[in-house]
């Protein structure tokens, strides 16, 4: 018998909370996603979260803490080496990673790789460099669209990214271009965390969207997480957005690919419409893709203001028999140098409309008290080798 009969875990995609013990070491000085975002924004209006208590969690600037939070809060440290999707995910689902995967941001990709790679696709490789998505097709689209060439490119993350034009490099061909390219990035000198298929559409510089048909290769886990550990013993497992793609479907009963943050919401909001029993898993990605990477404050803060509309509208659904998690992978301080992550302290927000006496818990030290609270509700035992403690029993 569970205490809860639904558990939605919803991570708000680099949302982090102030720099981790460690941040210096990996380039991150003084970095605050939400914090900065508060300060700098030119305005910020989440009345929803304030009410779980996200400003009693993180001080803000221009929003009071309320007296009597609805949630239950605190910040988790990560304890895996990196700051990345993979990672951070996987240690919410009790997988500890100690080798942060390659990045490839300064050099491009080795000529014996992009060789390979061409070789193996037939198509001629540009670009191979780190970029902006938008950029580099403003700078190459035109180009692939009128010879067949293939834009290859990476980013601050451990990224293979291959861009085709829908009209023009059918997705089919895509799709096979990106398999191949994830079976050359699997040698350990090559080993990238993801390899992204990036469609587009669009004629000329200036005009060009990527789609929804993205698609991501991942790594799979290396060993079995929470999600198998669920899924063995009989229960629901739900992913929405990009969650079964970062588990390579590993522990996953019904997936559902978001078109946009906003519509993972809403598809979030739907599912808590049904009856299931078990886990709810959502990652909302254009925090990071659209406005963290851009390093857009404002859009980040636009972003954030949506997603507490939809908070509002999904709180409606749930019920005493539900639970509720708020959380983020990583940080991606919109106010900080460069486009890559940073290495953050994460927010952890627990709501259910049966808890009693919600406030602040202790600072964890890993992501993966979710993961093993989650494993707990459910009766299920932690796999062998992973990591985290419940905090069930403080959730009351």
């Amino acid at each position: 018998m569970s205490k809860y009969r639904r558990v939605f875990v919803i991570v708000l995609d680099s949302l982090g909370v102030g720099p981790m013990p460690d941040s210096d070491a990996f380039g991150d000085h003084g970095v605050d996603t939400l914090g900065h975002i508060a300060q700098k924004a030119d305005h910020l209006v989440i009345p929803n979260l304030r009410r779980w208590g996200m400003a009693n969690l993180h001080s803000l600037a221009g929003i009071d803490p309320v007296e009597h939070p609805l949630a239950y809060y605190a910040k988790l440290r990560e304890r895996s080496a990196g700051k990345d999707t993979m990672t951070g995910h996987w240690e919410m689902m009790g997988l500890h990673t100690t080798k942060p995967f390659i990045t490839f941001t300064d050099t491009g990709f080795p000529p014996e790789l992009i060789a390979e790679l061409e070789a193996r696709t037939g198509h001629k490789v540009i670009g191979n460099k780190a970029a902006s998505g938008t950029e580099i097709l403003d700078e190459l689209a035109e180009e692939e669209i009128a010879t067949g060439h293939m834009i290859v490119y990476t980013s601050a993350d451990s990224v293979l990214q291959i861009c085709g034009n829908e009209e023009t490099f059918p997705l089919k061909e895509l799709y096979r271009c990106c398999e191949i390219a994830r079976e050359l990035t699997m040698r350990d000198e090559w080993k990238v965390g993801r390899v992204i298929a990036r469609p587009y559409l669009g004629r000329k510089k200036g005009e060009f969207v990527r789609t929804a048909n993205r698609h991501d290769y991942a790594v799979k886990p290396f060993g079995p997480t929470v999600l198998n550990a669920l899924k063995d013993a009989g229960w629901d497992v739900i992913s929405i957005g990009k969650i079964n793609d970062i588990f390579v479907g590993e522990g996953i009963t019904e997936a559902y690919k978001s078109q946009s943050s906003v519509h993972g919401m809403e598809q979030t909001i739907d599912v808590a419409g049904k009856d299931f029993h078990g886990l709810c898993f959502v990652n909302l990605v254009d925090f990071d893709a659209l406005w963290g990477h851009r390093r857009n404050v404002n859009g980040y803060a636009g972003e954030l203001e949506r997603f507490d509309e939809k908070l509002g509208q999904l709180e409606e659904k749930i019920g005493p028999e539900d639970l509720v998690i708020l959380t983020a992978d990583h940080g991606n301080d919109p106010t900080y140098t460069g486009t890559d992550h940073t290495r953050e302290k994460v927010p952890f927000l627990a709501y259910s409309p049966s808890m009693r006496t919600p406030g602040p818990l202790p600072e964890t030290d890993t992501f993966a008290v979710i993961g093993a609270t989650v494993a707990d509700n459910f009766g299920v035992a932690m796999p062998e080798g992973t990591i985290g403690h419940s905090l069930l029993d403080q959730l009351v």
